[in-house]
């Protein structure tokens, strides 16, 4: 004999009359739990105030808007990436020497950029309202422009 566990996976026991539900079936009668009559009497509507409850999570729209945000920093981080190789061989040509350490140290840092910016933010944010996470998230999309790559392009002059 199968358990009911195992009733799911065959097609036997169809037919058994403990699976069938019917209009006058009566449902699990549990008894609720009571009160504690000693314990703190619940808040009022009115004394809850706007601090002392969880921001709301921002729903589906704030998710797309992360992922739209999330792409556009992945554009930033390659758009880093493109500027700044076609700069260091615009320097080194004209130079005729090799980049320094600092100028490799700088362009590290400015590809590693929007992805440290974004996940900062989201760090930095978890307990905020989400309007607070868009205005950061706003913001570094405007300051990590990646202006090599806006102002030479790839192929540039």
């Amino acid at each position: 004999m199968s358990s009911r566990d195992d009733d799911g996976l065959r097609w036997d026991g169809d037919d058994d009359p403990t699976l069938h539900v019917t209009p006058d079936a009566e449902p699990d009668e549990r008894p609720a739990p009571e009160a504690d009559d000693e314990s703190t009497p619940p808040m009022e509507p009115e004394q809850v105030s706007e601090e002392d409850s969880p921001p709301a999570g921002g729903g589906n729209v704030a998710l797309v808007a992360y992922g739209v945000l999330g792409g556009v920093y992945a554009l930033w981080t390659l758009g880093w990436v493109l500027g700044t190789l076609r700069l260091r061989d615009w320097i080194e040509r004209a130079t005729e020497t090799v980049a320094d350490v600092m100028f490799q140290g700088s362009m590290v840092l400015a590809i590693a950029a929007p992805a440290l910016w974004f996940l900062t933010t989201l760090a930095a944010t978890r307990g905020k309202r989400t309007w607070q996470r868009f205005v950061w998230l706003g913001a570094g999309v405007v300051l990590l422009i990646p202006w090599p790559f806006v102002m030479v392009g790839v192929i540039g002059q």
